[in-house]
């Protein structure tokens, strides 16, 4: 999806200033997100994103977020990219239920999840432990980069680091009872892949562990443990599942999609590290034709390359020498 490198503090400055000017031109009736919330079941809502990478066309709406209706309040599945986005996403709920926001609750440390923290920093912003600990080290270079690529819709967005720490277990608000699952694979080791499952509804937001028609991106992936946790879901599928990217669905073909992806890519990158080709060479694997209709996906290979083949590398590398003692 991204690259993660730091921004000299006067780029993101300049670019703050011209956001401000831009956020004022969208509440005088410019530039919107043009946010919708879609009814996936009783009282579950998604804001459903576009199958792109972030560019300043879009401003950074590509990832799916959500919200549950409880009688004590509304609880929010990520934020969003930026202020402009979690303040949209606030004001659109507002649009649907006259209940109080209750809680946030975050996937992952992954930017366009939860940049848009400052338009709930008057509620509990929930994560899990590495989640929590991956913004407070990595936020402002996420943050950094996300002004250079998306300029004038970060405008005045800083980094709200979760205060609370989500518990994999049962949670009860008002008369529903959702479950946090702490899964992996995606954005780092054990238990860093939040999930969480409305029980009233048998609706899961899956976060960014499945993908629906669109590549997966791989930048702090475990793909071994990524494929495992997919095996899982597998067995136990919702009635309505929302990925992190790409539509929402109530039968197995996500779930299925994204594993097949991530165990050709594992393999794939394993068979080429050793076969002895460089990353040069790896850079020009041949997609499938099962994949070629997924959204990006000849841009997420390159990434996925540049993210993982250099550990395939090391372990090829770690065999022969294994096989020479």
């Amino acid at each position: 999806m991204m690259e993660y490198p730091l921004q000299a503090p006067f780029l993101r400055l300049a670019a703050m200033a011209l956001g401000l000017l831009t956020i004022g031109a969208a509440n005088a009736g410019g530039i919107f997100y043009g946010l919708q919330p879609q009814q996936v079941a009783d009282g579950v809502y998604i804001f459903e994103g576009r199958q792109e990478h972030f560019t300043r066309r879009n401003g950074g709406n590509i990832v799916n977020t959500g919200f549950v209706i409880t009688s004590a309040g509304v609880v929010v599945l990520d934020t969003g990219p930026s202020r402009a986005y979690g303040e949209e996403m606030r004001r659109a709920i507002a649009q649907v239920t006259d209940q109080p926001i209750h809680s946030v609750y975050l996937t992952h440390h992954h930017p366009d999840h939860f940049l848009g923290n400052q338009a709930f920093e008057d509620v509990p912003i929930c994560a899990l432990p590495y989640t929590r600990e991956m913004i407070e080290r990595d936020g402002e270079a996420l943050l950094d980069n996300m002004y250079n690529l998306l300029s004038g819709w970060m405008g005045g967005t800083y980094v709200v680091a979760p205060d609370c720490t989500a518990e994999p277990g049962p949670v009860t608000v008002g008369e529903r009872t959702l479950e946090v699952i702490a899964g992996a694979g995606h954005s780092g080791p054990e238990a860093s892949d939040l999930m969480l499952h409305d029980q009233r509804s048998d609706t899961l937001f899956a976060g960014d562990l499945v993908f629906y028609d669109r590549a997966p991106t791989t930048p702090h992936a475990d793909l071994s443990r990524w494929v495992a946790l997919l095996h899982e879901l597998e067995r136990e599928l919702p009635r309505t599942l929302v990925p992190g990217h790409g539509p929402v669905t109530r039968d197995v073909e996500a779930v299925l999609q994204t594993r097949d992806y991530v165990e050709w890519l594992a393999s794939a990158l394993r068979e080429a590290a050793e076969q002895g080709l460089d990353m040069a060479e790896a850079l020009e694997l041949e997609v499938p034709e099962r994949f070629r209709h997924l959204a990006v996906v000849d841009e997420e290979l390159r990434r996925s390359v540049a993210h993982l083949y250099p550990g395939y590398e090391t372990q090829a590398l770690n065999q022969v020498i294994d096989g020479l003692q």
